[in-house]
């Protein structure tokens, strides 16, 4: 989906304003590629080091390596000096080095004002170029790996939990099949031996693209590229995937844990992406019925706004992270997507009652499609919100390093041309051929695992109770209905597992 030569204008949006930008990206196999976004006068320099190379290529037995490996350079020292020395100097310039890493890349971010440009350049180049590898570094950030694994995420971040659990049930087998931290067993063990391997082999012009945006000099781009073309050539093997596996009805996976809210995600894959015409039409869809952080959509209609059950109820019509704010973050490409609903916190005494909304709501919109004044509606806003996306200049670049991804001169500029071009029915053709409300993948983290296990199988009743007695009388009547929405949930298919044993090793924990 990349393309190997590419120079063009793209039109990006800031609040509402266009800013004509000279953007050039040349990949060439082997070497070194580019994307540039000058903006003269700008005070500002962003950077984007941007690597095709993610947990995908963990090698088997050593999940989390790439998370480790890029983790040492981004919060490690460089052979000059130590981490803590590179701290003490970025702290006068308000700067740091941030780090993600995803399933197909990973990216090193930063930016400085333009004033103190050549001196944090100088503190980033070596800490990527010429990486310390100091064991007392390694000792640090595995201890930080390894806690986030058997602590944070389980104990505490019971959002990131459940999406992490449906990534194991959609992808068990596959090489997107593990967390991007590894497993505890995997982690511990690794050594820095490994770490330096890792960085030898992947570290290399070919899975390099350098970001640069802003007021930075005009000869610095150049400075850049040499500096990192000094890289052995040579790129990692883009990786092909297999099939995704749809689930066959309703497979489940609850995880057990004293909590006295419940968090459930659900979802399965779609065979399209952000580079696919069709996708589009889907997001239009998705965006209605559950767009991020929107009361505009159906899902938080129904569960919050109306009945008052949680905070969040939302769907994606592909992988989303959240950025700085609400909006998706940037450089977490994917060959292959899916489509999710997440909804939490419940109570736990109306969480039988929502995950029955849920897909009841779910089966209205795959065999009624949406009505004519909701897509009007949702595709002005997707026109209009989309032109907030790139507010920063490093969001900027990010999004047109995207673009290159999925084979746009620019995705953003893409979207507003396109959107007014789709129709009400190839939205509804969209869902009909995407969308479905038998067959998904439901984790569930919630407490007393077995007992919700049972109604779910037995289709017993979930009637709900509110603390207002005076809901609507329509309300009410439609609740009657829901209560007792069949759900085909066999019991072969329903895993239970405690919260504390996910991500101790590779994949789903044996369950009863």
């Amino acid at each position: 989906m990349r393309k190997n030569i590419k120079y063009h204008l793209s039109i990006i949006f800031f609040l509402g304003m266009s800013f004509l930008i000279t953007s050039c990206a040349k990949e060439i196999p082997g070497k070194l590629s580019s994307e540039l976004l000058p903006l003269e006068g700008n005070p500002l320099v962003s950077f984007r080091i941007l690597l095709h190379v993610g947990s995908v290529n963990d090698p088997e037995g050593k999940e989390g390596l790439c998370q480790l490996t890029f983790s040492m350079l981004a919060s490690g020292g460089s052979k000059n000096l130590a981490y803590k020395e590179i701290s003490k100097k970025f702290y006068p310039m308000a700067t740091s080095v941030g780090l993600q890493v995803e399933k197909e890349m990973s990216v090193f971010t930063g930016s400085v004002h333009v004033d103190n440009l050549e001196e944090y350049y100088a503190i980033i180049k070596d800490m990527l170029l010429d990486p310390g590898f100091r064991e007392e570094d390694f000792i640090r950030i595995k201890t930080n790996l390894l806690n986030f694994l058997e602590k944070s995420l389980v104990s505490t971040n019971y959002e990131q939990f459940g999406k992490e659990i449906l990534n194991l049930m959609m992808y068990e087998g596959h090489p997107y099949g593990h967390h991007d931290a590894g497993s505890i067993e995997s982690v511990k063990g690794l050594t820095l031996d490994d770490v330096q391997a890792f960085y030898k082999e992947h570290f290399v012009q070919g899975n390099i693209t350098t970001g640069l945006a802003g007021g930075c000099p005009s000869a610095f781009p150049s400075k850049v590229t040499g500096d990192f073309s000094v890289l052995p050539e040579g790129q990692t093997p883009h990786l092909t995937l297999p099939e995704q596996r749809m689930p066959e009805g309703l497979e489940i996976v609850i995880a057990d844990k004293k909590t006295p809210a419940t968090a459930i995600s659900m979802g399965f894959p779609v065979p399209i992406s952000k580079a696919n015409d069709d996708f589009f039409a889907l997001w239009i869809a998705v965006s209605h019925f559950g767009e991020h952080r929107q009361h505009l959509s159906l899902l938080f209609q129904k569960i919050r706004e109306e009945r008052g059950q949680n905070y969040g109820d939302y769907a994606y019509a592909d992988h989303f992270i959240q950025g700085r704010r609400k909006f998706p973050a940037q450089n977490y490409c994917r060959q292959q997507q899916f489509f999710s609903i997440w909804i939490r916190p419940l109570a736990n005494s109306n969480r039988h009652f929502v995950i029955r909304q849920a897909l009841r709501e779910l089966k209205k919109l795959v065999q009624e499609g949406i009505p004519r004044e909701r897509f009007e509606l949702t595709r002005k806003y997707l026109l209009n919100y989309t032109k907030l996306y790139a507010q920063t200049l490093g969001e900027r670049l990010g999004w047109q390093m995207d673009s290159t991804y999925y084979g746009y001169k620019d995705f953003l500029a893409e979207v507003q041309e396109r959107l007014p071009k789709i129709t009400l029915d190839a939205v509804n053709q969209a869902i009909k051929k995407y969308l479905n409300f038998n067959n998904l993948y439901i984790a569930i983290i919630t407490e007393d695992a077995e007992s919700l296990k049972d109604a779910l199988v037995s289709n017993t009743p979930s009637p709900i109770t509110y603390a207002n007695p005076n809901m609507p009388k329509e309300i009410l009547e439609e609740d009657l209905v829901i209560q007792t929405f069949p759900l085909d949930v066999l019991p072969e298919k329903v895993r239970i597992a405690p919260a504390s044993e996910f991500f101790k090793k590779m994949g789903i924990p044996r369950t009863n």
